[in-house]
């Protein structure tokens, strides 16, 4: 007897998408704008962390990669996170400096895609943001090697241990840390739709502004 497990069954999964209509003559003139009106409504919404976003990146040999970071700034400059410079993601975009970003919001039945070239911002602007953060958070940064392999986790919280005992008060800000910003050429703004028939609207980076475009579902 086969005891092989068997795939799930995804018909009942289906889903039917109905929002209000996305149009052109309702949305901002650039897409940072357009972002925080989507994102008040996310919050108003009341979504689980509204600022969770998929990050794809991929090396130098194209090979890709995605998770979940969390957005913590946003301006006309781009979007921002965090990480271990020595992260996978960060070794990624060391050697292929594009990324692009998901922000998830099914329960509004919304999307928003950002694509863009990446750079690290600032060291000062990263040390701000790091003595922000709680103290066991400052610790985890210095005690995870992140991406790297790990024996046990006793051994893992053993490290944490020893670093929070080594500075029982204010970690300094380790220098394999710091923030990104995606610096967006592209911007698309989904909402769903009845019978698939869904919006998409694209902001492209042109010189000196940017293009609006529909696409095709």
């Amino acid at each position: 007897m086969d005891a092989t497990p068997r795939p799930p069954v995804l018909a009942g999964l289906r889903r039917t998408y109905e929002g209000e209509p996305l149009l052109e003559s309702d949305v901002a003139p650039d897409p940072i704008a357009q972002f925080t009106v989507w994102f008040q409504d996310a919050l108003d919404a009341g979504l689980p962390e509204p600022n969770a976003m998929i990050l794809a990146t991929a090396s130098a040999g194209g090979r890709p990669s995605a998770r979940t970071v969390l957005l913590k700034g946003y301006d006309e400059r781009g979007f921002v996170f965090y990480t271990n410079y020595e992260s996978r993601k960060g070794r990624d975009l060391a050697e292929n400096a594009r990324a692009s970003l998901l922000f998830p919001w099914h329960p509004i039945r919304r999307q928003v895609r950002v694509e863009g070239a990446v750079t690290r911002i600032p060291h000062e602007e990263s040390a701000e943001y790091f003595r922000s953060r709680p103290y066991g958070s400052r610790i985890g940064a210095w005690a995870s090697r992140q991406s790297a392999v790990v024996r046990t986790r006793e051994d893992l919280d053993a490290r944490y241990e020893e670093l929070a005992a080594r500075w029982p008060e204010d970690p300094p800000v380790p220098d394999f840390w710091g923030g990104f910003r995606v610096a967006p050429v592209e911007v698309e703004f989904w909402q769903g739709q009845l019978d698939r028939m869904h919006d998409r609207l694209r902001y492209r980076r042109t010189r000196p502004g940017w293009v609006l475009e529909r696409l095709a579902p």
